[in-house]
This record gives structure tokens, sequence and C-alpha cells, in this order.
């Protein structure tokens, strides 16, 4: 049988961290490989969990670094002179793709290879898919373990037949017929690949993740080289609370940034955190964490600054040293409170209060 290599990447952030923990407690059996991809900007905080992590898991996580020509420079630094100056942002993420996926590319090569993958079960997102063949995505987080364009194959309005044919081979009939009304309706605007993968997975997880195994035997994807899968017999779904329980109870611990920190705005005390691992400078940050950066790092706040010259910032429309100036903390400040009063009915944790910060971004930088 073919050599199928089973990789996941560790961002430094809790959702990566926390799938960790959880392969290796739950399929001890997969032999994973784990890898960092170190842009040399992260925070301390972030090489303390890799570094706890290494200890629990027993095993190292390889650092992959871009600009392996330049070794004696940073990789961020060296991309920014090859942009003469340019920043990324989120229109123009260059950062994502030389200092996270091309790495990444590089070290699979042209192996076959099982990427796992950490976005939760209460994330409506997708995360990365390679565009490379040999590398298959997977989910195990999310009641769908499976990448979209894998349901997509499976499920087109062509394949009809070819799905009914994978039920009947899976399911008993009685559990067949309870099914059809959903086998054989085609997908359109009215029932949605969505909604037509969350009846049958709703139906029966393991047996649609079987289906999927059994078309996944008749296409080029990676795990057609298997004979079996473990993560077939996966029904969890993990949530939030699940994550930050799993680096509790492990001893492995919730990265320092993510702790809530007080301070007082109009007589009200109100928390700041961060919201999500990645470079200390990330543009997908909300202004109250540069605010956060600005007060609880001051060092690496002044050297995000130095990055702003010639036209360019990190911030549309605002440039860090206008936002540190003090009514503009105070305002922000007071907006970040007023946040949390509106959300206290939904969530006590700041985490989730930050929630609509962690949706945007890249996968590849803060699972």
């Amino acid at each position: 049988m073919t050599k199928i290599r089973h990789v996941l990447g560790i961002s430094g952030g809790k959702d990566s961290a926390a799938l960790a923990i959880y392969l290796k407690n739950k399929h001890p059996e997969l032999d994973l490989e784990y890898y960092c991809c170190d842009t040399g900007k992260e925070l301390d905080e972030t090489y303390q969990l890799i570094e706890n992590l290494e200890v629990y898991l027993g095993k190292p996580i390889k650092r992959l670094q871009a600009a392996e020509d330049s070794p004696e420079e940073n990789p961020f630094d060296h991309f920014v002179k090859m942009y003469t100056g340019y920043l990324p942002s989120a229109t123009t993420r260059w950062c994502t793709q030389r200092l996270k996926l091309e790495p990444f590319e590089r070290y699979v090569g042209n192996d076959l290879v099982v990427s796992y993958v950490g976005i939760r079960g209460d994330e409506d997102r997708e995360g990365y898919i390679s565009k490379k063949s040999n590398i298959q995505s997977i989910f195990p987080f999310r009641q769908n373990i499976w990448s979209e364009d894998v349901v997509q194959k499976l499920l087109n309005n062509n394949h009809i037949a070819q799905l009914l044919n994978y039920y009947n081979n899976t399911l008993a009939p009685e559990a067949l017929n309870n099914l059809l009304p959903y086998l054989q309706t085609p997908i359109s605007p009215n029932f949605t690949l969505q909604q037509k993968a969350a009846a049958l997975l709703d139906y029966n997880t393991k047996a649609f993740n079987q289906v999927v195994f059994s078309y996944l035997q008749t296409t080029n994807y990676p795990l057609s080289k298997v004979a079996s899968f473990p993560l077939l017999d996966n029904d969890d779904i993990l949530i939030r609370d699940d994550i930050f329980n799993l680096l509790r109870e492990s001893g492995v611990g919730v990265p320092a940034y993510y702790e809530k920190i007080a301070y007082q705005i109009d007589g009200q005390t109100a928390y700041y955190a961060r919201s999500r691992s990645g470079c200390f400078f990330c543009f997908f940050q909300q202004r109250i964490e540069w605010v956060w950066l600005y007060e609880q790092h001051p060092d690496l706040f002044k050297k995000a600054m130095e990055y702003e010259k010639e036209g360019y910032s990190w911030m549309h429309n605002e440039t860090l040293e206008q936002l540190i100036q003090p009514e503009r903390i105070e305002a922000i400040k007071r907006e970040n409170w007023a946040k949390t009063q509106r959300n206290n009915k939904k969530s006590l944790f700041l985490t989730d209060i930050l929630d609509d910060a962690e949706e945007e971004g890249c996968a590849a930088c803060f699972i």
C-alpha cells in the first residue's frame, strides 16, 4: 500500500494545539507529523505554547521557515524588502502565501499527504484547501470532516445514481428508505449543497463518512490509497469551550494572550485580550487588540510602527501613530466596553465576544 503522510500544522493558536491533543488521545494509531511555519514575528506566548505541546506530544514540532536562501534574515523582513515595503493586507495576503503555504507545500513535496485542520464545529468557514492534488484536508472537530471540494463532487446532481448505490451498500433497507427523499432530491436553489450534506450527516454521520470514503476510492485523493481510515467513525463535534477544556486539562495550557486583562473606562471595568495567534502586527487585529499590544507589549508595538512608512499602514485609514493618541485609545476602549455589554447576554467569555474578529482571517495562521 502506498505510504501516506499524516501532518498537522501548529499555528500557535488554541485550535490547532487542541487538535494535536485530541488526535493523540482519540487516534493514537495515526503516525502524525507536526510542523509550524515560523515567521519570526510571533509573540513569546506562541513559542511557549509550541514548547509545551512538544513535551505533551512526546514528538518534535518541525519549524519551517520561508526564505531558506537567506537564513541570516528574518523571513518576514526578507519579503518586506522583496515587496519594497508593501505591507500585507486583507486583500493582499502575501504573508500567508509566502510565509505559511509555500513552506508547507515545500515541506510535503509530492508525497501523498492528509492534512488535519483545527476548524471547530461552531465555525462557518472552510479553511485552507491546497490546490495540489497530493494534499487532502480533514477537519476532525466538525460533524463534516471532509473538505468542500470532496462533498461537491460526491453530491453532484450527475452522481445521484452513484450516491444511491453507495448508500445501498452501507445502510440497511429500512434506513435507506428513510433517506431516499434526500438522496434523490437534486441540488437546487431550494435545496442547496450545504442543506443536502447537512441532512445526510444529521441522519447518520458515520454512514455519510463511509459513503465519502467509498467514493474516494474512485478518485486520486490521497485517501484513495488506503484500505481504511480511523476517522470514519468520528461523530464528535467540538466547539470553543471544548477547545479550552482540552488545553487546560492536558496541562499544555491556554496561551497567555487569550487571558483577559482589566482596564478602566468611564468608571467601568472592561477587559481586553488577543483573539488570535499569528504575527504580533497582524492586520486582522481589531483596534482594541492593537491597544492591547501597545499597553502590554510596547516594544513590539514600536516595532510594528516602524514598518509603517511611505504610505503603507497596517490598518485602513489609520496609522498606529494616530491610534495611540490618548483620546483615540479612550474612544477604542469605550467602544470595546459597549460591545461587551451588547454581548453579555450571549456569553460571559471575552473570547466569545471577540468571535467576530476570529472569524476573519486566514486558517493557515489562526487555527
